[in-house]
């Protein structure tokens, strides 16, 4: 399993933590510190079956003041995502091909 985790963010913390007491080998990827390229959110969003637009956390100020009633395709939000990646909602726990948004952390159970 892959986690996608921002260690500064509480949420993220408690879904690290959760995932970790059920299985300890996850692999935890810091895609704030490390980057992330618009083509694995792309892919994550597939895997989430939802649209990249569903993954941005609308509560965030660049959201609020730059991004909020803009017409921006899939594509442009993949790309902003990736410039911008403290917008992507987190944490994101992947196995195999299943994905989820582990908020609130519970919500790992689904594909654990």
């Amino acid at each position: 399993m892959i986690i996608y985790h921002n260690p500064k963010c509480r949420k993220s913390r408690a879904g690290l933590e959760y995932v970790k007491q059920r299985d300890n080998s996850v692999i935890v990827k810091e895609y704030i510190r490390e980057g992330i390229l618009p083509e694995e959110i792309g892919k994550l969003a597939q895997m989430l079956n939802i649209k990249p637009f569903e993954m941005v956390r609308t509560q965030e100020d660049y959201y609020r003041d730059v991004l909020k009633g803009k017409e921006i395709s899939d594509e442009q939000w993949l790309a902003i995502l990736s410039e911008y990646p403290r917008l992507l909602r987190r944490p994101i726990l992947v196995n195999g091909d299943r994905a989820v948004i582990a908020d609130p952390a519970e919500k790992a159970d689904e594909i654990i």
